[in-house]
């Protein structure tokens, strides 16, 4: 589904941006990912997906 109308941008692609890069805030994940930067409509979605996504971190991490 589609969080972000204005770039085309996933829940998915957000989830597994947070999941590999665990950014702690909205700002960080915008330097990442272009979400709220026009409308600005799916920074609420974005929000509960990083705080979803965070709550629950990987089993392991990657190496290089």
């Amino acid at each position: 589904m589609y969080v972000c109308l204005c770039n085309a941008i996933s829940d998915k692609t957000v989830r597994e941006v947070v999941r590999r890069y665990q950014p702690k805030s909205i700002q960080q994940l915008r330097h990442l990912v272009p979400v709220g930067k026009q409308c600005g409509k799916c920074i609420r979605a974005v929000r509960e997906i990083m705080d979803e996504e965070l709550k629950n971190p990987p089993m392991y991490k990657e190496i290089a």
